[in-house]
Protein backbone atom coordinates (compact mmCIF):
# COMPACT_ATOMS: atom_id res chain seq x y z
CA UNK A 1 0.00 0.00 0.00
CA UNK A 2 3.19 2.07 0.51
CA UNK A 3 4.32 2.14 -2.75
CA UNK A 4 0.52 2.86 -4.50
CA UNK A 5 0.72 5.42 -2.33
CA UNK A 6 4.08 6.99 -4.05
CA UNK A 7 2.78 6.21 -7.44
CA UNK A 8 -0.41 8.34 -6.92
CA UNK A 9 -0.36 10.41 -3.94
CA UNK A 10 -3.38 12.10 -3.33
CA UNK A 11 -3.00 14.81 -0.60
CA UNK A 12 -6.73 16.30 1.68
CA UNK A 13 -6.97 19.89 0.37
CA UNK A 14 -8.93 20.26 2.97
CA UNK A 15 -8.22 20.98 6.90
CA UNK A 16 -7.07 17.67 9.41
CA UNK A 17 -9.75 19.27 11.87
CA UNK A 18 -12.66 18.88 8.49
CA UNK A 19 -10.51 15.59 8.12
CA UNK A 20 -11.54 14.39 11.35
CA UNK A 21 -15.09 15.68 11.32
CA UNK A 22 -15.70 13.78 8.08
CA UNK A 23 -13.82 10.53 9.14
CA UNK A 24 -16.17 10.55 12.13
CA UNK A 25 -19.38 11.48 10.48
CA UNK A 26 -18.83 8.63 7.97
CA UNK A 27 -18.22 6.38 10.41
CA UNK A 28 -21.87 7.29 12.67
CA UNK A 29 -23.21 6.74 8.66
CA UNK A 30 -21.55 3.47 8.27
CA UNK A 31 -22.86 1.70 11.50
CA UNK A 32 -26.03 3.20 10.99
CA UNK A 33 -26.53 2.43 7.50
CA UNK A 34 -25.39 -1.38 7.78
CA UNK A 35 -28.27 -1.65 10.79
CA UNK A 36 -30.86 -0.26 9.28
CA UNK A 37 -30.61 -1.77 5.87
CA UNK A 38 -29.20 -5.13 7.62
CA UNK A 39 -32.74 -5.14 9.84
CA UNK A 40 -34.75 -4.11 6.64
CA UNK A 41 -33.32 -6.99 4.56
CA UNK A 42 -33.97 -9.90 7.47
CA UNK A 43 -37.74 -8.04 7.92
CA UNK A 44 -37.75 -8.72 3.95
CA UNK A 45 -36.44 -12.16 4.24
CA UNK A 46 -38.99 -13.28 7.06
CA UNK A 47 -41.85 -11.88 5.13
CA UNK A 48 -40.62 -13.42 1.85
CA UNK A 49 -43.10 -15.43 1.40
CA UNK A 50 -45.83 -11.95 1.54
CA UNK A 51 -43.73 -9.69 -0.14
CA UNK A 52 -45.57 -7.59 -2.33
CA UNK A 53 -44.11 -6.72 -6.07
CA UNK A 54 -43.95 -2.83 -4.80
CA UNK A 55 -41.65 -4.34 -2.00
CA UNK A 56 -38.98 -5.55 -4.20
CA UNK A 57 -38.29 -2.30 -4.83
CA UNK A 58 -37.67 -1.54 -1.08
CA UNK A 59 -35.54 -4.12 -0.78
CA UNK A 60 -33.42 -3.34 -4.00
CA UNK A 61 -33.15 0.06 -2.64
CA UNK A 62 -31.69 -1.38 0.62
CA UNK A 63 -29.38 -3.59 -1.12
CA UNK A 64 -27.88 -0.66 -3.61
CA UNK A 65 -27.39 1.25 0.12
CA UNK A 66 -25.87 -1.48 1.81
CA UNK A 67 -23.69 -2.56 -1.20
CA UNK A 68 -22.51 1.31 -1.31
CA UNK A 69 -21.46 1.62 2.57
CA UNK A 70 -19.72 -1.91 2.10
CA UNK A 71 -17.36 -0.67 -0.82
CA UNK A 72 -17.11 2.66 -0.31
CA UNK A 73 -16.63 3.50 3.79
CA UNK A 74 -14.13 1.03 4.63
CA UNK A 75 -12.30 3.27 1.83
CA UNK A 76 -13.54 6.69 2.61
CA UNK A 77 -12.73 6.35 6.65
CA UNK A 78 -9.20 4.98 6.87
CA UNK A 79 -7.91 8.14 3.92
CA UNK A 80 -10.13 11.07 5.53
CA UNK A 81 -8.62 10.16 8.99
CA UNK A 82 -5.19 10.22 7.69
CA UNK A 83 -4.84 13.10 5.47
CA UNK A 84 -4.67 11.86 2.34
CA UNK A 85 -5.84 8.96 0.02
CA UNK A 86 -4.25 5.84 1.25
CA UNK A 87 -4.97 3.61 -1.92
CA UNK A 88 -3.70 2.93 -5.60
CA UNK A 89 -5.42 4.52 -8.80
CA UNK A 90 -6.83 1.27 -9.39
CA UNK A 91 -8.63 1.38 -6.21
CA UNK A 92 -9.86 4.83 -6.85
CA UNK A 93 -11.17 3.78 -10.41
CA UNK A 94 -13.12 0.96 -8.42
CA UNK A 95 -14.12 2.88 -5.82
CA UNK A 96 -15.57 6.09 -8.02
CA UNK A 97 -17.13 3.36 -10.17
CA UNK A 98 -19.19 1.74 -7.16
CA UNK A 99 -20.29 5.26 -5.71
CA UNK A 100 -22.14 6.17 -9.54
CA UNK A 101 -23.10 2.66 -9.65
CA UNK A 102 -24.84 1.96 -6.18
CA UNK A 103 -25.82 6.13 -6.01
CA UNK A 104 -27.62 5.84 -9.45
CA UNK A 105 -29.82 2.72 -8.60
CA UNK A 106 -30.90 4.12 -5.42
CA UNK A 107 -31.99 7.46 -7.64
CA UNK A 108 -33.70 5.48 -10.10
CA UNK A 109 -34.99 2.99 -7.65
CA UNK A 110 -36.82 5.79 -6.23
CA UNK A 111 -38.09 7.18 -9.04
CA UNK A 112 -39.75 3.89 -10.46
CA UNK A 113 -41.33 3.12 -7.13
CA UNK A 114 -43.15 6.26 -7.41
CA UNK A 115 -44.12 5.54 -10.68
CA UNK A 116 -45.36 2.38 -9.11
CA UNK A 117 -47.41 3.57 -6.41
CA UNK A 118 -48.65 6.49 -9.01
CA UNK A 119 -50.04 3.65 -11.19
CA UNK A 120 -51.04 1.43 -7.85
CA UNK A 121 -53.00 4.83 -6.03
CA UNK A 122 -54.29 7.29 -9.31
CA UNK A 123 -54.56 3.92 -11.90
CA UNK A 124 -56.07 1.11 -10.27
CA UNK A 125 -57.42 -0.85 -12.96
CA UNK A 126 -53.81 -1.19 -14.34
CA UNK A 127 -52.04 -0.83 -11.13
CA UNK A 128 -53.98 -3.97 -9.98
CA UNK A 129 -52.02 -6.22 -12.79
CA UNK A 130 -48.84 -5.32 -12.05
CA UNK A 131 -47.49 -8.87 -10.86
CA UNK A 132 -43.97 -10.07 -9.61
CA UNK A 133 -42.51 -10.39 -13.02
CA UNK A 134 -43.33 -7.05 -13.82
CA UNK A 135 -41.31 -6.14 -10.69
CA UNK A 136 -38.25 -8.08 -11.61
CA UNK A 137 -38.02 -7.00 -14.66
CA UNK A 138 -37.95 -3.32 -13.25
CA UNK A 139 -35.78 -4.11 -11.09
CA UNK A 140 -32.92 -5.49 -13.69
CA UNK A 141 -34.19 -2.30 -15.79
CA UNK A 142 -32.94 -0.08 -12.44
CA UNK A 143 -29.71 -2.06 -12.62
CA UNK A 144 -29.01 -1.45 -16.31
CA UNK A 145 -30.04 1.77 -16.47
CA UNK A 146 -27.46 2.34 -13.64
CA UNK A 147 -24.90 0.48 -15.27
CA UNK A 148 -24.58 2.40 -18.28
CA UNK A 149 -23.87 5.31 -16.90
CA UNK A 150 -21.43 3.61 -14.13
CA UNK A 151 -19.54 1.81 -17.07
CA UNK A 152 -19.32 5.25 -19.58
CA UNK A 153 -16.12 6.78 -17.82
CA UNK A 154 -14.42 3.59 -18.31
CA UNK A 155 -15.57 3.15 -21.80
CA UNK A 156 -14.40 6.88 -22.57
CA UNK A 157 -17.56 8.58 -21.95
CA UNK A 158 -16.39 10.64 -19.33
CA UNK A 159 -13.54 10.37 -16.78
CA UNK A 160 -13.05 9.26 -13.18
CA UNK A 161 -10.72 10.92 -10.81
CA UNK A 162 -10.18 12.23 -7.16
CA UNK A 163 -12.66 14.49 -5.58
CA UNK A 164 -11.48 17.81 -5.17
CA UNK A 165 -11.13 17.67 -1.92
CA UNK A 166 -8.57 14.61 -2.14
CA UNK A 167 -9.44 11.62 -0.02
CA UNK A 168 -12.14 9.84 -2.53
CA UNK A 169 -12.61 9.15 -5.88
CA UNK A 170 -15.79 10.26 -8.11
CA UNK A 171 -16.33 11.49 -11.78
CA UNK A 172 -13.90 14.52 -12.80
CA UNK A 173 -16.07 17.60 -12.67
CA UNK A 174 -13.03 19.32 -14.13
CA UNK A 175 -12.68 17.06 -16.96
CA UNK A 176 -15.00 18.76 -19.26
CA UNK A 177 -13.31 22.43 -19.32
CA UNK A 178 -10.75 20.47 -21.61
CA UNK A 179 -12.93 17.06 -23.12
CA UNK A 180 -16.28 17.58 -25.11
CA UNK A 181 -17.04 13.88 -24.39
CA UNK A 182 -16.60 14.28 -20.59
CA UNK A 183 -19.11 17.61 -21.20
CA UNK A 184 -21.85 15.17 -23.28
CA UNK A 185 -21.33 12.01 -19.97
CA UNK A 186 -22.09 15.02 -17.66
CA UNK A 187 -24.89 16.47 -19.11
CA UNK A 188 -26.83 13.29 -19.78
CA UNK A 189 -26.10 12.49 -16.27
CA UNK A 190 -27.28 15.70 -14.53
CA UNK A 191 -30.32 15.40 -16.58
CA UNK A 192 -31.25 11.54 -16.65
CA UNK A 193 -30.00 11.41 -13.15
CA UNK A 194 -31.28 13.86 -11.09
CA UNK A 195 -33.67 16.64 -13.06
CA UNK A 196 -35.82 13.89 -14.75
CA UNK A 197 -35.71 10.95 -11.33
CA UNK A 198 -36.60 14.56 -9.14
CA UNK A 199 -39.44 15.59 -11.77
CA UNK A 200 -40.79 12.11 -11.88
CA UNK A 201 -41.02 11.69 -8.09
CA UNK A 202 -42.48 14.83 -7.66
CA UNK A 203 -45.11 14.74 -10.14
CA UNK A 204 -46.00 10.94 -9.02
CA UNK A 205 -46.28 11.90 -5.40
CA UNK A 206 -48.33 15.41 -6.21
CA UNK A 207 -51.13 13.29 -8.21
CA UNK A 208 -51.05 10.41 -5.32
CA UNK A 209 -52.00 13.26 -3.14
CA UNK A 210 -54.12 14.85 -5.09
CA UNK A 211 -55.93 11.60 -5.77
CA UNK A 212 -56.26 10.53 -2.19
CA UNK A 213 -57.39 13.92 -1.17
CA UNK A 214 -60.09 13.59 -4.14
CA UNK A 215 -61.41 10.66 -2.99
CA UNK A 216 -61.72 11.12 1.13
CA UNK A 217 -63.35 14.62 0.12
CA UNK A 218 -66.10 12.35 -2.24
CA UNK A 219 -65.98 9.53 0.60
CA UNK A 220 -66.70 12.53 3.21
CA UNK A 221 -70.12 13.31 1.57
CA UNK A 222 -71.70 9.74 2.09
CA UNK A 223 -70.40 8.68 5.21
CA UNK A 224 -69.02 9.99 8.39
CA UNK A 225 -66.64 8.33 9.87
CA UNK A 226 -63.50 7.51 7.96
CA UNK A 227 -60.82 6.82 9.83
CA UNK A 228 -59.43 4.40 7.18
CA UNK A 229 -59.62 6.33 4.51
CA UNK A 230 -57.47 9.20 6.97
CA UNK A 231 -55.21 6.61 7.98
CA UNK A 232 -54.32 5.62 4.62
CA UNK A 233 -54.16 9.55 3.31
CA UNK A 234 -51.94 10.20 6.39
CA UNK A 235 -49.66 7.41 5.67
CA UNK A 236 -49.29 8.39 1.90
CA UNK A 237 -48.46 12.16 2.61
CA UNK A 238 -45.64 11.02 5.27
CA UNK A 239 -44.02 8.61 2.88
CA UNK A 240 -44.67 11.11 0.09
CA UNK A 241 -43.00 13.59 1.73
CA UNK A 242 -40.29 11.59 3.83
CA UNK A 243 -39.14 10.20 -0.02
CA UNK A 244 -39.25 14.09 -1.13
CA UNK A 245 -37.16 15.46 1.68
CA UNK A 246 -34.77 12.56 1.54
CA UNK A 247 -34.46 13.18 -2.26
CA UNK A 248 -33.63 16.60 -2.61
CA UNK A 249 -31.57 16.67 1.36
CA UNK A 250 -29.29 14.11 -0.15
CA UNK A 251 -28.52 14.48 -3.54
CA UNK A 252 -29.19 18.30 -4.17
CA UNK A 253 -26.10 19.74 -2.58
CA UNK A 254 -24.05 17.36 -4.47
CA UNK A 255 -25.99 18.14 -7.82
CA UNK A 256 -25.26 21.54 -7.46
CA UNK A 257 -21.67 22.20 -6.17
CA UNK A 258 -20.54 19.41 -9.40
CA UNK A 259 -22.80 21.42 -12.45
CA UNK A 260 -20.91 24.61 -10.50
CA UNK A 261 -17.40 23.04 -11.34
CA UNK A 262 -18.26 21.18 -14.72
CA UNK A 263 -20.05 24.29 -16.14
CA UNK A 264 -18.54 27.34 -14.27
CA UNK A 265 -15.33 28.35 -13.25
CA UNK A 266 -13.69 24.91 -11.39
CA UNK A 267 -10.93 26.85 -9.89
CA UNK A 268 -13.60 29.01 -7.58
CA UNK A 269 -15.07 25.86 -5.98
CA UNK A 270 -14.30 25.45 -2.64
CA UNK A 271 -12.98 21.63 -2.00
CA UNK A 272 -14.95 21.98 1.38
CA UNK A 273 -18.21 22.12 -0.67
CA UNK A 274 -17.39 19.31 -2.38
CA UNK A 275 -17.03 17.45 1.06
CA UNK A 276 -19.78 19.00 2.59
CA UNK A 277 -22.01 17.73 -0.56
CA UNK A 278 -20.31 14.53 -0.54
CA UNK A 279 -21.21 13.73 3.44
CA UNK A 280 -25.02 14.63 2.21
CA UNK A 281 -25.01 12.42 -0.59
CA UNK A 282 -23.83 9.30 1.62
CA UNK A 283 -26.26 10.10 4.06
CA UNK A 284 -28.96 8.66 2.07
CA UNK A 285 -27.67 5.15 2.53
CA UNK A 286 -29.31 5.22 6.29
CA UNK A 287 -32.03 7.82 5.61
CA UNK A 288 -34.12 5.38 3.00
CA UNK A 289 -34.35 2.72 5.23
CA UNK A 290 -35.81 4.80 8.08
CA UNK A 291 -37.94 6.11 6.09
CA UNK A 292 -39.36 2.44 5.05
CA UNK A 293 -39.13 1.19 8.60
CA UNK A 294 -41.12 4.05 10.16
CA UNK A 295 -43.97 4.43 7.65
CA UNK A 296 -44.07 0.70 5.97
CA UNK A 297 -46.70 -0.47 8.28
CA UNK A 298 -46.55 -3.94 7.34
CA UNK A 299 -42.41 -3.69 7.39
CA UNK A 300 -42.81 -2.24 10.88
CA UNK A 301 -45.03 -4.63 12.32
CA UNK A 302 -43.33 -7.58 11.14
CA UNK A 303 -40.57 -6.06 12.99
CA UNK A 304 -41.89 -5.73 15.52
CA UNK A 305 -44.03 -9.21 16.06
CA UNK A 306 -39.77 -10.63 15.46
CA UNK A 307 -38.67 -8.90 18.53
CA UNK A 308 -41.35 -9.69 20.29
CA UNK A 309 -40.94 -13.49 19.37
CA UNK A 310 -37.02 -13.10 20.29
CA UNK A 311 -37.83 -11.47 23.97
CA UNK A 312 -40.43 -14.25 24.32
CA UNK A 313 -37.95 -16.95 23.46
CA UNK A 314 -35.49 -15.46 25.51
CA UNK A 315 -38.27 -15.08 28.67
CA UNK A 316 -39.26 -18.50 28.18
CA UNK A 317 -35.48 -20.01 28.56
CA UNK A 318 -34.80 -18.00 31.25
CA UNK A 319 -38.24 -19.24 33.03
CA UNK A 320 -37.78 -23.01 32.41
CA UNK A 321 -34.74 -22.84 33.25
CA UNK A 322 -35.42 -21.62 36.64
CA UNK A 323 -37.94 -23.66 37.11
CA UNK A 324 -36.41 -26.57 36.68
CA UNK A 325 -33.14 -26.05 38.78
CA UNK A 326 -35.73 -25.75 41.34
CA UNK A 327 -36.96 -28.33 40.75
CA UNK A 328 -33.71 -30.73 40.83
CA UNK A 329 -32.74 -28.54 43.99
CA UNK A 330 -36.12 -29.89 45.83
CA UNK A 331 -35.96 -33.12 44.78
CA UNK A 332 -32.48 -34.15 45.70
CA UNK A 333 -32.35 -35.63 49.17
CA UNK A 334 -35.01 -33.36 50.59
CA UNK A 335 -32.48 -31.07 52.58
CA UNK A 336 -32.97 -27.84 53.61
CA UNK A 337 -32.98 -24.52 51.44
CA UNK A 338 -30.97 -25.18 48.03
CA UNK A 339 -28.86 -22.02 47.70
CA UNK A 340 -25.75 -23.22 47.28
CA UNK A 341 -26.21 -25.42 43.75
CA UNK A 342 -23.70 -25.55 41.54
CA UNK A 343 -24.36 -27.43 38.15
CA UNK A 344 -21.15 -29.23 37.17
CA UNK A 345 -20.75 -26.79 34.16
CA UNK A 346 -19.58 -24.55 36.97
CA UNK A 347 -22.72 -22.02 36.58
CA UNK A 348 -24.56 -20.50 39.32
CA UNK A 349 -28.13 -21.56 39.76
CA UNK A 350 -29.84 -18.44 39.81
CA UNK A 351 -33.49 -18.56 41.63
CA UNK A 352 -35.12 -15.75 41.13
CA UNK A 353 -38.40 -15.51 39.33
CA UNK A 354 -38.37 -14.27 35.57
CA UNK A 355 -39.45 -10.52 35.66
CA UNK A 356 -41.01 -10.13 31.97
CA UNK A 357 -43.36 -13.13 32.31
CA UNK A 358 -45.03 -15.17 34.31
CA UNK A 359 -43.65 -17.92 35.67
CA UNK A 360 -46.03 -20.32 38.27
CA UNK A 361 -44.16 -22.72 40.46
CA UNK A 362 -46.13 -25.94 40.83
CA UNK A 363 -45.24 -27.86 44.30
CA UNK A 364 -47.18 -30.93 43.40
CA UNK A 365 -45.49 -33.75 40.94
CA UNK A 366 -41.81 -32.78 40.65
CA UNK A 367 -41.60 -35.72 38.07
CA UNK A 368 -43.41 -33.04 35.70
CA UNK A 369 -39.88 -31.31 35.37
CA UNK A 370 -38.50 -34.69 34.16
CA UNK A 371 -38.89 -37.22 30.79
CA UNK A 372 -37.66 -40.79 31.24
CA UNK A 373 -34.33 -42.00 32.60
CA UNK A 374 -31.65 -42.58 30.27
CA UNK A 375 -28.12 -43.59 32.00
CA UNK A 376 -26.01 -43.21 29.30
CA UNK A 377 -25.01 -39.34 30.19
CA UNK A 378 -25.46 -37.67 33.39
CA UNK A 379 -24.49 -34.42 35.21
CA UNK A 380 -22.90 -34.01 38.54
CA UNK A 381 -24.70 -31.45 40.89
CA UNK A 382 -22.94 -30.09 43.99
CA UNK A 383 -25.08 -29.38 46.99
CA UNK A 384 -23.33 -28.71 50.01
CA UNK A 385 -20.19 -30.93 49.64
CA UNK A 386 -22.07 -33.54 47.93
CA UNK A 387 -22.14 -34.39 44.74
CA UNK A 388 -24.92 -35.97 43.22
CA UNK A 389 -25.51 -37.62 39.61
CA UNK A 390 -28.64 -36.67 37.43
CA UNK A 391 -29.33 -38.03 33.89
CA UNK A 392 -29.13 -35.53 31.43
CA UNK A 393 -32.36 -36.80 29.97
CA UNK A 394 -33.84 -35.97 33.24
CA UNK A 395 -32.93 -32.09 32.50
CA UNK A 396 -35.38 -29.72 30.44
CA UNK A 397 -33.82 -29.40 26.90
CA UNK A 398 -32.49 -25.98 27.41
CA UNK A 399 -30.21 -27.53 30.35
CA UNK A 400 -29.50 -30.37 28.26
CA UNK A 401 -27.88 -28.30 25.47
CA UNK A 402 -25.53 -26.89 28.17
CA UNK A 403 -24.34 -29.74 29.00
CA UNK A 404 -24.15 -31.71 25.55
Amino acid sequence: MGNASETFLLMSKISKDNDFIMGTLYTIFGVLSVLGNGILLFVAYRKKSSLKPAEFFVVNLSISDLSMTVTLFPLAIPSTYTHMWLFNKTACTVYAFCGVLFGLCSLTNLTVLSCVCWLKVCCPNYGNKFSYVHACLLVAGIWCYAGVFAVGPLSGWGEYGPEPYGTACCINWHAPNYNSAAMSYIICLFFFCYILPCTIIFLSYTFILLTVRGSHQAVQQHMSPQNKITNAQTLIVKLSVAVCIGFLTAWSPYAIVSMWAAFGNSTTVPPIAFAVAAIFAKSSTLYNPIVYLAFKPNFRKSLCRDVANCRRRLCGCLCQGDSAEKGICRQSHHKEECNSTRLSNGLPENHRTCRHCPCPETDNGNRENFIDYSPQQTARILQGSVHSEVAVSQLSNEMQSDFL
